[in-house]
């Protein structure tokens, strides 16, 4: 589910918190970081949920017209389109998908009025009406239409931001991220995906992933006052109390990444840092980590400080 760049902006995130806080240690800045991270599947699990619970929302307004003393013909022959739709029948049946909910405790069992509020205001959109009006009938058009709501509309919706907000204070900055794996693990699935088709596993590689967690982080901290120091030196015409510290804890996790990662080539981790500050820091950031982080490289290679490992990867 984490890719290397989700991964880096967890760690400045924490990088950030950790510099921010008067007493926090090494250690318990480093244990609310893996927290942080295994808080960002449990959003997955929510956001995974919420197109089968609008599904069922639709099933009770069902019901409920047919119910009424006095139904009109819409509520006794009810369009079905949305709750027949064949993707959603997919992710309510998929069994991967409800047995980690249950076993992580992740469910909308307790936020009816946001959910009939959700359900409302997709009913409203064009991506919706259109859908329930037309006579195309297929899978790709039902997978098609939930990644239009869900991409357009529901991301979007200030109840949903406000509901992962007060859910936790780590998800703040994680519902753009976490929203493209849940499209990504929407796009995997096929007409012809059985009830076990997998969900994205939180890391792709987990032995390799914790490593590379715990040492950028660590080292980040451990090494700071010399990569401080080196920064200073290079930042021409730059004090350093003028620089921002979202941009110092950048180049500071590059310059660890490069001298303690021998297997990334040195563009790569510079390409990665120059395409996180421009998310994360002012509009400027990016040429001036650049400008930097190229003198520093630069210097590092020649002194022998910076060392990689197979072919190519000093470029």
């Amino acid at each position: 589910m984490l890719n290397r760049r989700h991964i880096r902006i967890k760690i400045l995130h924490a990088l950030y918190a950790y510099e921010q806080s008067e007493d926090s240690t090494v250690a318990r800045a480093e244990k609310e970081l893996f927290y942080s991270i295994k808080k960002m599947y449990e959003m997955y699990l929510f956001l995974m949920l919420l197109m089968v619970e609008l599904r069922s929302i639709a099933e009770q307004r069902i019901e409920e017209g047919k119910k009424k003393r006095l139904p009109s013909e819409e509520d006794l022959n009810p369009n079905l389109k949305f709750v027949e739709n064949r993707f959603l029948k997919q992710l309510d049946q998929n069994k991967d998908l409800s047995a980690i909910s249950k076993k992580e405790g992740v469910n909308w069992g307790g936020e009816p009025e946001l959910l009939r509020r959700l359900f409302k205001m997709i009913v409203d959109t064009p991506e919706y009406r259109d859908y329930m009006q037309s006579d195309e009938n297929s899978y790709e058009k039902d997978r098609e239409v939930v990644l239009r709501l869900f991409k357009r509309h529901l991301i979007n919706h200030e109840s949903l931001q406000e509901f992962f907000e007060e859910k936790s204070i780590f998800w703040a900055d994680d519902l753009d991220l976490v929203a493209s794996m849940v499209l990504k693990t929407f796009k995997s699935f096929s007409e012809d995906s059985d009830e076990f088709h997998p969900l994205l596993p939180l890391w792709k590689d987990p032995e390799d992933e914790l490593e590379f967690v715990k040492v950028l982080f660590r080292k980040t901290i451990t090494q700071g006052k010399e990569h401080l120091k080196m920064i200073k030196d290079n930042a021409d015409n730059w004090e350093i109390e003028r620089i921002a510290l979202m941009d110092i804890l950048l180049m500071k996790m590059a310059l660890t990444e490069a001298r303690e990662f021998k297997q990334i080539p040195v563009k790569v981790s510079l390409n990665e840092y120059i395409e996180i500050s421009k998310y994360y820091s002012t509009p400027k950031s990016n040429n001036f980590i650049n400008g930097v982080l190229d003198k520093l490289f630069a210097k590092l290679k020649e002194d022998g400080t910076i060392k990689k490992v197979g072919r190519g990867l000093i470029s």
